[in-house]
């Protein structure tokens, strides 16, 4: 049924609505927004799981965590 769905004329055809609904002008800065949104979702995705390591007694590449001062902290 849903075979050869969307084939390359379609996916043509999706970008000329978006630019006809959007305008040339807006979608360099929509794009830019979108890449920016998506750095600080990256970013943040990868603070939380490396608090969510140090919870655990691990750091983020999955050693144990060493404490602070000691000589296996030093060498990060």
């Amino acid at each position: 049924m849903l075979r050869n769905a969307l084939e390359p004329w379609h996916i043509l055809v999706v970008v000329l609505a978006v630019v006809v609904l959007f305008g040339s002008k807006k979608l360099p800065d929509t794009a830019r927004a979108l890449g920016k949104s998506m750095r600080i979702l990256k970013s943040e995705a990868r603070a939380m799981r490396s608090d969510g390591a140090d919870a655990t007694g691990t750091d983020a590449s999955g050693e144990p965590a060493a404490a602070p001062g000691s000589p296996a902290d030093s060498r990060r």
